[in-house]
């Protein structure tokens, strides 16, 4: 495998693959990263493989699709290494133009639905893609030479659209395991979107793992609602399905009632996706234990995840719910797995998978820390770990020299091996020169019985620097001296204590899923706190 071979992507510049990678020991021969494109990987079969809203496909008829979608795109302009970029609602055709690109080693640069007319030209000009395509409802359809499907894009109105060129079938692709595969967008509050490069290699070789790691066999059936174009929807929705030969059911809008529906109907066994839509289906007016029947396993992930809503969540549907931990730079890093201790499980984010290495930094100096230290900047490596940004000057602010560890900036502790995220180091409180974790303060909340779900974030003071306000949505009766009342029979330090709670009918949300906590701690600045009752 050439894997000093720089694409050539217009707008995608990346320098060789670096030093430190070559060091690693899972390039080794047989190793994780020792397989081909993922196209290459990927099985053949009759039995059925996607449902998106009324339409079913078998293996052979998506390959068959992405097959004529490949020629098409070939025809269009799209080469090995250039970049096809679309923003489209989940559903059939966004899975084939991911296989499509895949198949003739173009870059898939899926755009989410949720990004707005800035974001989405910003985003394009870090990748320069060759082809656009966009549903016309959606700001990608305005960008020059965008070319527009009908409705999101069924199988046939997306050729039309492309000029014709003869199929391309599998062995005739000519990706290698060390191409780019993908170019995805970071999601945030502010700022533009980072292009985050990924390689066939490490995305095959995640894959791979996580079907192992869930136990998913023949008999799983899997539904996904978060956008395929988020790294869960990818990982889960797109790569999983394909490479394991397992049905996915695509959801192209959330209805948490319509979610239950399709479980039930289509005998869903898994879903990866974040906690939000779990939470939700559980609050629905439809929910049922009988409808949730055929759920063995939710894995689901992010800083606020709480011991309590695990298990809420588990009894709730009756079934295994495991903690995860990653980012769109390294996509599942920790979980647990089948034998592991389950307080473990319930209580952490799990412990590194495969061949991921974790160790702990210093944010303030950048330096790695000893291995005995317990709280600290979470550092990480490992065969699925992204190959760069698109824009290098971002890559150098996160790598640190030597060893090429990623710098996540999260904040996490370690414990024997397991890891708890203890927040983004953004998501620090800093009250009166004490340093408070926005996540501690959100799983002492969500132990509370009325509290379904709760953001703690921090809104400038005068007197304490910042102060500690909460947004929570709530089954009952929950207000600032309950909030008090309960973290003090908690025993928890009085500093800690939320000194503003705003009770919510939802928390709001960024496209990916996570809390927006811009919004909230705006929300939270706007009402005001009052006077600090305690030093």
């Amino acid at each position: 495998m050439n894997d000093q071979r720089p694409p050539s992507t217009p707008g995608i510049i990346l320098e060789p693959t670096r030093k430190l990678a070559l060091e690693r020991h899972y390039l080794r021969p047989g190793g994780p990263w020792d397989r081909g494109s993922i196209e290459a990987c990927t099985p053949r079969t009759e039995s059925r493989a996607l449902r998106a809203r009324d339409a079913t496909m078998t293996g052979m008829e998506l390959d068959a699709l992405v097959g004529a979608l490949a020629g098409h795109l070939r025809s269009a302009g799209a080469t090995r290494a250039s970049t096809v970029a679309w923003q489209l609602p989940n559903g059939i055709p966004a899975v084939a133009l991911y296989r499509a690109c895949w198949r003739i080693g173009a870059v898939a640069a899926p755009l989410h639905h949720r990004l707005g007319e800035r974001e989405v030209r910003a985003a394009l000009d870090q990748v320069g893609p060759r082809v656009v395509i966009s549903d016309p409802t959606m700001p990608a359809a305005g960008v020059e030479g965008a070319l527009e499907v009908v409705h999101g894009g069924d199988p046939d109105s997306l050729l039309r659209v492309l000029p014709y060129g003869p199929s391309v079938r599998a062995p005739d692709s000519p990706a290698e395991a060390g191409d780019i595969a993908v170019a995805l967008f970071t999601s945030g509050s502010t700022g533009v979107p980072k292009a985050v490069l990924h390689t066939h290699r490490g995305l095959g070789y995640k894959a791979t793992l996580m079907s192992r790691a869930h136990g998913l066999g023949p008999s799983d059936a899997l539904l996904m609602p978060a956008p395929l174009a988020h790294i869960s929807g990818l990982l889960n929705g797109v790569l999983i399905p394909s490479l394991a030969g397992l049905p996915v059911t695509l959801m192209d809008r959330w209805d948490p009632d319509e979610a239950l529906g399709l479980i039930a109907a289509e005998r869903v066994t898994f879903m990866g996706a974040p906690p939000v839509f779990f939470l939700q289906m559980g609050e629905a007016g439809s929910f049922s234990a009988e409808k949730v029947r055929s759920m063995r396993l939710v894995s689901t992930g992010g800083a606020s995840i709480s011991p309590a809503f695990v298990a809420g969540l588990a009894e709730r549907f009756g079934c295994t719910v495991k903690r995860t931990y990653g980012s769109t730079e390294a996509p599942t890093v920790t979980t647990s797995i089948p034998g592991d201790p389950p307080d473990r499980a319930r209580e952490t984010d799990g412990h590194a998978l495969g061949e991921v290495e974790l160790v702990l930094g210093d944010p303030a100096t950048g330096a790695q820390l000893d291995p005995g230290s317990d709280t600290g900047e979470i550092w990480l490596r490992g065969p699925e770990l992204f190959v760069g940004y698109a824009d290098r000057t971002y890559t150098e602010k996160v790598i640190v020299e030597p060893g090429g560890w990623f710098r996540t900036g999260d904040l996490g502790a370690l414990d024997d091996g397991w890891l708890t995220v203890m927040g983004r180091l953004s998501d620090i409180i800093i009250r009166s020169g004490e340093n408070i974790s926005a996540s501690e303060v959100e799983a002492v909340l969500e132990s509370h019985p009325a509290v379904r779900q709760a953001v703690a974030v921090g809104i400038p003071d005068a007197a304490t620097g910042e102060r500690v306000a909460a947004a929570v949505s709530t089954s009952g009766h929950f207000d600032l001296a309950t909030c008090r009342e309960w973290f003090r029979s908690q025993g928890i330090t009085m500093f800690k204590t939320p000194e503003l709670i705003l009770v919510l009918p939802q928390i709001p949300t960024l496209a990916a899923g996570k809390p927006d906590r811009a919004a909230i701690r705006a929300l939270a600045a706007s009402e005001g706190a009052p006077a600090p009752r305690d030093a």
